[in-house]
């Protein structure tokens, strides 16, 4: 018996034995492999394949065919294996349960949307009267139905429009407010017939932010070609500061509400009523970005700026994000005088920055529907979360698991009201559960203290409690 020499062959199981006269007795296994095409004909595998597309069902067939070459299953279990590969949906995204206790996490895709609006998302996802009236048979103002809930929820509003995203706001404030000459010929200038040079956007020195992953505000709006009059210190800005640089150049001047950060000490600042007083002397608007998103006051956040205070105060237009403390879909909101308004709308940046059906659907429903989860987060009774801990964690100790209930801080997160502590209750797990948490299904992030793994309810909705559990116990079976 001869037996050919594979030594070179990268599939250490290929095997080619020959007897004498070169009869073949024994093949090479790679042939007993099914065919592509026959794999895919898999009655699982063919459903699939309508559910998540041709590229990813084949890619987990080939990657099944290829263990079945290296020799890890049999070639009669490659269909079993790609079935087992497949993903859950088309997109990479994982659902995650965020226990970290920070409710607007920005690595976990900041606000969790309401039911109503995941619902409103499905609704728009197919062809909808996004800009269509259907009673009239005619063309229609686009996303009214988010744009007339939006102005609902702050009646101090003239007027209103929705970017993509509070960065996108201000970009196309700058734009068209500081830059009226790029604005195209509908617009009228803000800067008076006397000025020379370029038109400036005063701002205090403290409050030239960094919005994170090194996006800075002054980088931001200079790309726009918009000069900077940059006034007062990083701790200390008076109103003598922003009276000195406001004339005949200034655009508007901008107020940004350091939501990412709190400084204490020796620190003096100018508030809305003042800016606008002085803004009115000047004949210049005031902007007020307040980040956050907040559209009414909060009593849980007595620091944190609502637009409803800030337009009263005598802003003329306010900015905002759209899925921090709203709770909705990523979004830049502006708020304010109709004119200013009317003149971003105009402006060609805005065909840019506008939003897809899917954020005006969603929006809209956050507007109109129930609480959204960030704002019941915000609002839940601490003793209920001791209350579902101590359930989750008698649930976790009975199947032998060292789980405690410990107090806990949670936080708003997303840059918003720095500083605040949420009082929460949290499970207290062994750290080595960390990891294999994040790589279930539903993956679980939680964060580390002092050697022990806490997953925050707060941050958890009553509703994902027992999955949490579930998750939990799977976790430490592996």
């Amino acid at each position: 018996m001869l037996l050919a020499d594979v030594s070179a062959c990268p599939y250490p199981e290929a095997r080619v034995v020959f007897r004498p006269r070169g009869t073949v007795r024994d093949v090479d296994t790679r042939r007993l492999v099914p065919r592509t095409d026959l794999v895919l004909a898999d009655p699982r595998l063919a459903a699939a394949e309508r559910r998540l597309g041709r590229a990813l069902v084949k890619a987990a067939v080939a990657r099944a065919q290829q263990r079945a070459r290296n020799g890890q299953i049999a070639p009669a279990e490659v269909a079993d294996a790609a079935v087992a590969e497949l993903p859950a949906r088309a997109a990479g995204l994982t659902p995650v349960i965020n226990a970290t206790g920070v409710l607007v996490h920005t690595n976990l895709g900041r606000a969790p949307l309401s039911a109503a609006a995941v619902d409103a998302i499905a609704a728009a996802a197919g062809h909808c009267d996004v800009e269509f009236d259907l009673a009239a048979g005619v063309r229609a103002r686009r996303g009214a139905g988010a744009l007339d809930a939006l102005a609902r929820a702050v009646p101090a509003a003239e007027a209103v429009a929705v970017v993509n995203n509070n960065a996108a706001a201000l970009v196309l404030a700058a734009t068209a407010l500081a830059r009226p000459d790029a604005s195209g010929p509908a617009a009228t200038a803000l800067a008076r017939p006397d000025a020379s040079g370029p038109a400036e956007i005063v701002i205090s020195r403290g409050e030239l932010i960094e919005i994170g992953d090194r996006f800075r505000l002054p980088d931001l709006l200079a790309c726009t070609g918009a000069r900077l009059r940059e006034v007062g210190t990083t701790n200390r800005t008076t109103a003598a500061d922003y009276a000195e640089a406001t004339g005949p150049r200034t655009a508007f001047i901008l107020k940004v509400h350091p939501s990412n950060f709190r400084i204490e000490g020796f620190t003096a600042a100018v508030g809305v009523p003042a800016l606008a007083e002085l803004g009115d002397s000047h004949g210049v608007p005031v902007v007020f970005d307040i980040g956050s998103g907040l559209l009414t006051p909060h009593p849980l956040l007595p620091d944190e700026p609502s637009a409803a205070t800030a337009l009263r105060d005598g802003a003329a237009l306010v900015t905002a994000s759209g899925d921090k403390l709203l709770g909705g879909p990523q979004a830049g909101l502006l708020l304010g005088r109709a004119d200013l308004i009317r003149r971003l709308r105009r402006h060609p940046l805005a065909r840019a920055l506008r939003v897809d059906k899917l954020t005006l659907a969603a929006l809209e429903a956050t507007l109109t529907g129930p609480v959204p989860p960030v704002a019941a987060a915000l609002a839940a009774d601490p003793a209920s979360l001791f209350d579902r801990a101590e359930r989750a964690v008698a649930r976790l100790a009975a199947a032998g698991l060292d789980a405690r209930v410990v107090p806990s801080s949670a936080a708003v997160g997303g840059g918003g009201a720095p500083g605040v502590e949420l009082p929460s209750a949290a499970i207290s797990l062994p750290e080595a559960l960390a990891a294999p948490l994040r790589r279930g299904s539903p993956a679980v992030v939680g964060r580390l203290e002092a050697g022990r793994l806490l997953l925050d309810l707060r941050s958890v909705p009553p509703e994902a409690d027992s999955l949490l559990a579930a998750a939990i116990l799977a976790a430490a079976s592996r």
